[in-house]
């Protein structure tokens, strides 16, 4: 007896959303089925806005932060934020994490990454020009290296302050709070405020 099986477009962008993180084929299957019981136009504009992603959203040009193309982000457009004071992290998700903790108001560097210490990186994929932009500004007076305490985190952040060494930069890390290993995007807010205020 033939085998039953979704049409090739639905098995298409099954696949497509199995290669996102965290989702299965059960899981990709659900999403698939949620979205052929939506309008046309709400599919239409689903496709458009994904279409549009890599035109629409880039890089901020100060910090490496997602951004309307073209414009400074949230943070960076804001001239309330203390520019002496700036926050290094991996991603977007850990900038959202810190300020959801509402105890730093300074600007960030986001950088897109981090070292793998078993590789020879010199890090080159990640976002070091904004970095060392900041630190050579006069109005800088303090580098908090708020990474992720995993093996990568801790090589990163030791190849970050021997890179800054030579700037006239205050170097610290986010003290209590943040367990050894974990991942600062999954910290709340009450945990990150905690690290942000006890940092040394």
């Amino acid at each position: 007896m033939r085998t039953i099986a979704y049409p090739a477009e639905i098995e298409e962008l099954i696949g497509r959303f199995k290669q996102l993180p965290g989702i299965g084929r059960r899981g990709a299957e659900r999403m698939v089925s949620a979205l052929l019981k939506q309008p046309a136009e709400e599919i239409v504009s689903l496709g458009k806005l994904i279409a549009d992603l890599p035109e629409s959203v880039t890089r901020c040009p100060r910090c490496g932060a997602l951004s309307s193309r073209g414009q400074l982000c949230a943070v960076c457009a804001d001239e309330r934020r203390d520019a002496s004071l700036v926050c290094v992290v991996e991603s977007m998700t850990q900038l959202l994490a810190v300020e959801s903790s509402r105890e730093f108001h300074g600007v960030y560097v986001v950088l897109g990454g981090k070292l793998d210490p078993l590789s020879s990186e010199n890090g080159a994929n990640l976002n070091l020009k904004n970095l060392t932009e900041r630190a050579a500004s006069p109005e800088t007076r303090e580098v908090i290296l708020a990474l992720t305490s995993d093996v990568e985190g801790r090589a990163t952040a030791v190849f970050l302050s021997e890179m800054l060494a030579k700037y006239p930069v205050r170097i610290t890390r986010p003290a209590q709070g943040l367990p050894a290993g974990a991942n600062l995007s999954f910290a709340d807010a009450a945990t990150i405020a905690a690290a942000f205020s006890g940092r040394n």
